[in-house]
């Protein structure tokens, strides 16, 4: 599949586990714990017996340590604007999402987050890179957006962020390229669609079997999909979150042991940075990053 391209660099993504050469963040500098949904909420109210505090220097050292991961891989890193109203616009993974044909802009649910969009379409507009779509019918985060292999993906919502209208809409433009597509409700404990289920690789995928419902688990075995299953323990604290970089290599995170023990066991190298200010704050590593050029399949 041809992807776009400007001034000679090309942009998009036709997968999510083949080589990755251009990643999108963003700078935590603003960073704070605030109410944003289940898996912070969670964090916020054992605090007082897990003993639990946030920490921003420690935030900003294992956020460089996770860039540090991603340039020794040859990735080259490029970086949303901060700003001070925007306090959780690095997780670049929502406010936007990459496709074949540019960049789709996101519809984002949470108060503190609506306005994410301005430094997403600034990012896109200063770099020449193609915008696709914008979401309209209804809010829509990018990390409901599972692509899978050229012509075949998985969109999810859950009502927390994603709504089904929003990621119906989705669908439809994707089933208008002809693409084999489809709808994935989800528990809201999860949040996003990446929450449960990432590619690792050509038809294997990472995957919190217990919390997919039956039908979706038939839909992508169909297909000839395999799984490296997480168990919920991991899962609800984002051991699925994880990054794919390609040629066997695979961004994981310190705490998804038995995981990232079972990718190791596959032939994989997994790095394991401490990412808990992030996992705590309600993301991995999959939701501080989004994709924006990997080798096509």
């Amino acid at each position: 599949m041809d992807l776009v391209e400007t001034e000679g660099q090309k942009w998009g993504i036709d997968n999510d586990f083949a080589a990755l050469h251009n990643v999108l963040l963003g700078t935590p500098e603003f960073y704070r714990w605030v109410d944003a949904g289940p898996i912070i909420g969670r964090t916020m109210a054992n605090a007082h017996k897990t003993g639990v505090s946030f920490d921003l220097q420690r935030a900003m050292a294992q956020h460089a340590e996770m860039v540090r991961i991603f340039e020794d891989a040859g990735v080259t890193c490029h970086y949303l604007d901060s700003d001070e109203a925007l306090h959780r616009n690095f997780f670049a993974r929502d406010s936007s999402c990459m496709t074949p044909w540019g960049a789709l802009i996101c519809h984002m649910q949470l108060k503190c987050r609506r306005a994410d969009y301005v430094t997403a379409i600034k990012f896109y507009q200063d770099n020449n890179i193609p915008i696709w779509k914008h979401v309209t019918a209804g809010h829509f985060e990018g990390g409901d957006l599972v692509i899978l292999e050229p012509g075949c993906a998985l969109v999810g919502y859950c009502g927390e962020r994603s709504e089904k209208e929003g990621s119906e809409q989705v669908v439809g433009w994707f089933r208008d390229m002809d693409w084999d597509v489809e709808i994935v409700p989800i528990s809201r404990e999860f949040v996003h669609l990446d929450g449960l289920l990432v590619p690792l690789d050509h038809k294997l995928v990472v995957s919190c079997l217990d919390a997919l419902e039956g039908w979706v688990i038939d839909w992508l075995k169909a297909r000839g999909y395999s799984f490296v299953d997480v168990g919920y323990s991991e899962a609800k604290n984002l051991g699925v979150n994880l990054v794919a970089l390609g040629e066997k290599k695979v961004l994981s995170m310190k705490g998804a042991d038995e995981l990232n023990q079972k990718m190791r066991n596959l032939g994989y190298e997994v790095f394991e940075p401490d990412m808990d200010m992030f996992v705590l704050g309600g993301g991995g590593v999959h939701c501080l990053s989004q994709a924006l050029c990997r080798d096509t399949v």
